[in-house]
């Protein structure tokens, strides 16, 4: 299972240094995660201030 970003994100970039594999990208209203590089660490998910980003 990999995490997602769902619309909730503010496109901070606050989760973007905390991926191990580099698998958030910034997309074009949001950012997103590649579910072929996510290791399901939820590093991400522990510093994203509105809470966007969940396990899928």
């Amino acid at each position: 299972m990999t995490h997602k970003i769902n619309d909730d994100c503010i496109s901070c970039g606050a989760c973007v240094p905390e991926c191990p594999v580099d698998a958030i990208f910034e997309g074009t209203s949001r950012f997103d995660i590649d579910p072929d590089l996510c290791i399901d660490c939820g590093a991400c998910a522990g510093v994203c201030p509105v809470e966007a980003i969940k396990p899928e």
